[in-house]
């Protein structure tokens, strides 16, 4: 996935991806360009392009068609690449959620599910893997003031049943840093923080949840400019891709000297921020406050 405002493509799944790479890699190593790829198909090289950079989904007889282009002739790795083309155009289970999920966010999504290690920093709330429902409701309607209830709580739905991955048989590792704004502004009823800041007590126990807190008394730090994700996976094939959003859309980067510059700024963060081990006593402290 290369950088690209994700409000103009299809949001496409990991694996839609990780096969288009791999055509890519075909293609390159047959010593085919986009044009001599695209003549195989009489089809524009934008078209391939568009493949490889998972834009557009796999159709499955321009697949089978550039594989046999590309030199790959053995039935079995055939069928087997195109099967998995068949599931990577399959729809995610947040597909259920598209009448309130934008594409931009819904590569998001993907991503994260898919992910074995999942990094970041969040400068103004709670990261949404880590909310209570009612604090995901709150920050919901105050970021799409327009939304009526139904909408906003369809949201709801769909970020606890994103949390389902914090505890499945494979999660991956989270970890997080969170500005001291972060707790310190109120979101909803005093009550409604006191129980995510609960959460979060609890969340520290989980295995895989590590939680920094970077606090005013820090000073400045390499991301004051606002948040990011780092997402990075077990699979080759898929470099390691970093989301940061805006208010209309999202940017998704994966040239490595991009990603080199936000995991230096977040490893130096790390180390700046309070270590994970004075996170519950931090959070604690907060809690009798709140």
């Amino acid at each position: 996935m290369v950088v690209t405002d994700a409000r103009s493509a299809g949001a496409p799944t990991v694996l839609r991806v990780v096969l288009g790479k791999r055509l890519q890699d075909l293609r390159e190593k047959a010593g085919l360009s986009f044009e001599d790829a695209g003549r195989a198909l009489d089809v524009t090289h934008a078209t391939i392009r568009r493949m490889e950079k998972a834009e557009v989904g796999l159709k499955i007889p321009y697949v089978e068609k550039l594989l046999r282009t590309y030199g790959v002739t053995d039935p079995a790795e055939l069928e087997e690449f195109l099967a998995l083309a068949r599931e990577a155009n399959q729809p995610g289970w947040w597909h259920r959620y598209r009448d309130v999920l934008p594409d931009w966010f819904s590569a998001f999504v993907s991503l994260e599910g898919e992910a074995g290690v999942i990094r970041a920093y969040e400068p103004h709330y709670v990261p949404g893997l880590l909310q209570t429902e009612d604090y995901a409701r709150e920050v919901l309607r105050a970021g799409n003031p327009g939304a009526g209830d139904a909408e906003v709580e369809r949201g709801v739905a769909l970020r606890m049943e994103r949390q389902a991955l914090l505890t499945r048989e494979d999660a991956p590792l989270v970890w997080i840093v969170m500005d001291e704004t972060v707790l310190r502004r109120p979101i909803g009823r005093p009550a409604v923080m006191r129980a995510q800041i609960a959460r979060l007590i609890d969340s520290c126990a989980l295995p895989n949840v590590r939680l920094q807190i970077m606090p005013f008394t820090a000073g400045p730090h390499p991301a004051m400019y606002g948040p990011f994700h780092i997402f990075r996976f077990q699979t080759h094939d898929l470099p390691d891709v970093v989301y940061s959003e805006s208010l209309v859309g999202a940017v998704y980067f994966d040239d490595r000297d991009d990603v080199s510059t936000f995991l230096e700024a977040l490893d130096r963060m790390c180390a700046q921020a309070a270590p994970t081990q004075s996170t519950e006593r931090i959070l604690g402290g907060i809690h009798k406050e709140t």
